[in-house]
């Protein structure tokens, strides 16, 4: 590592010291073989092999290769000394008709992938849907509707039932957000729809699943400790403008209020139901079944939005504008640590949660392999340390912090921006599939062994 990349030394002394440091993947974006074992297609095989949907027609046919390459990227998590990784199951490997019977081929590659863990001292975080549904679901009304809701909960009792004797945290969806507005509403995800019917349906409907998860997982597993992922961004005003400051209000409603508030049970926020209009398929019980005690809240970080009122577009009337002379990563987002730090203690403070796993955070930039093979990051080894400083003020302030989870273990298929950008603390040959630990990497490993130090030296004390 150069000198340049050890100037951003961050004060982590208030991280607990049980504190999990780990590195996240999910299915599509890194495993490959996708038509191998009785996978079946899922909506984003459907969805990159649409002319246009992804950048460069990039698909996730190979994607990381890791189907094939498991005991060589475990050897890697453990070479940037985590101690925990995130993964995802890929529903359409392990319950290929999406309802209805295991694909036992499926299973035991998890199966494998959990004992290789375990022997090499990592502990797994296993995510049950990461935006890979069964495409055989999706022709049949996707999460519009209900019947989705109870697949995806059986499908989670079998996975659970068969690896709960050893993977005890369980998430049930990453991001639903990402899968209702950016899927049903913008388009710009699988499944590529643009209604708010359909959006607004979907989103429910993942709340149920979520709900329903809760119940299967426990019921697997009496043990099990249960959470749920979502991306959230701290919303700010572009002025103090009454238009803006409603604007504010509603977009906090569309990126955060909606997806917290009816897990946390506060029920769904009447403002949010207004501004859609669109009437939620409530049954009885349903909200108390979409609120089911978790054991963790997971919070996925990687920009604040700062908006304006947008009267002529769509819900929720309110459009992000930039920030002038902000620093910013690959995918043109800004680089503001500060907002990591909002997030958890508006947590903690508002919504009264008693332990937060940051699940996700990480930066894309534009890595150069040098002629000696190393990968030098270092504005990804100051975006790191920026954001752990950020968790560490929170916890200092009280949040419940329990871990951190770097994004990405390495270099994958970025949804619809293809292999462009890059967020791994580990380089992709995508050619040759030849992995190389950047300098963040190096980085994240050098905090980890420093934390354990100052947790053994407060033992010794």
């Amino acid at each position: 590592m150069t000198s340049t990349e050890r100037q951003y030394v961050s004060d982590l002394t208030a991280l607990p010291a049980d504190f999990t440091w780990g590195v996240a993947t999910a299915a599509y974006q890194i495993e490959g073989a996708v038509a191998e074992d009785g996978r079946s297609p899922s909506i984003w095989d459907t969805f990159s092999h649409t002319p246009g949907k992804v950048d460069g027609g990039d698909t996730g046919d190979i994607a990381c290769d890791h189907y094939h390459r498991v005991p060589e990227d475990i050897g890697l998590i453990k070479q940037l000394g985590a101690d925990a990784y995130r993964f995802s199951v890929a529903w359409p490997r392990v319950v290929p008709g999406g309802d209805g019977p295991v694909n036992k081929a499926g299973l035991d590659f998890y199966d494998r992938l959990v004992d290789g863990l375990l022997e090499a001292g990592v502990t797994p975080f296993a995510t049950l849907y990461h935006w890979d549904l069964p495409q055989v679901l999706q022709d049949g009304g996707g999460w519009t509707v209900r019947e989705t809701s109870e697949h995806f909960a059986a499908y989670a009792s079998q996975v659970v039932e068969r690896l709960g004797d050893r993977v005890k945290d369980w998430a049930t969806l990453n991001e639903p957000l990402c899968s209702a507005w950016i899927g049903h509403l913008e388009g710009r995800m699988a499944p590529g729809l643009t209604d708010l019917t359909a959006a607004v349906r979907a989103s429910y409907h993942l709340h149920l699943g979520h709900g329903l998860a809760v119940q299967a997982i426990r019921a697997a597993s009496s043990d099990a400790r249960v959470g749920i992922v979502n991306n959230l961004s701290p919303i700010e005003p572009a002025s103090t403008s009454e238009a803006d400051l409603a604007a504010a209000r509603r977009a906090d409603g569309h990126i955060n209020r909606w997806w917290l508030d009816p897990i946390l049970g506060r029920g769904y926020p009447q403002d949010m139901v207004e501004e859609y209009g669109v009437e939620l398929p409530l049954q009885p019980g349903d909200l108390e079944t979409i609120a089911a005690p978790l054991d963790w809240l997971g919070l996925n970080y990687y920009f604040r939005q700062i908006v304006t009122a947008d009267p002529d577009g769509t819900a929720p009337h309110a459009r992000q504008i930039s920030v002038p002379g902000a620093r910013l990563t690959h995918m043109g987002w800004e680089v503001h640590a500060e907002g990591l730090e909002q997030l958890l203690l508006r947590l903690t403070d508002e919504y009264g949660v008693q332990r937060i796993y940051v699940t996700e955070n990480g930066s894309a930039y534009e890595d150069v392999v040098a002629a000696d093979g190393s990968v030098h990051d270092p504005e990804r080894v100051r975006y790191l340390e920026e954001h752990l400083a950020a968790c560490a003020r929170a916890v200092g302030k009280g949040a419940p912090l329990a871990g951190y989870f770097a994004w990405s273990l390495m270099d994958n298929f970025e949804w619809a921006y293809g292999y462009d950008k890059r967020f791994g603390l580990v380089h992709v040959d995508y050619a040759t599939q030849r992995r190389t630990v950047k300098s963040s990497g190096l980085r994240y490993a050098e905090l980890v062994r420093e934390h354990a130090g100052r947790r053994e030296g407060r033992t010794a004390a």
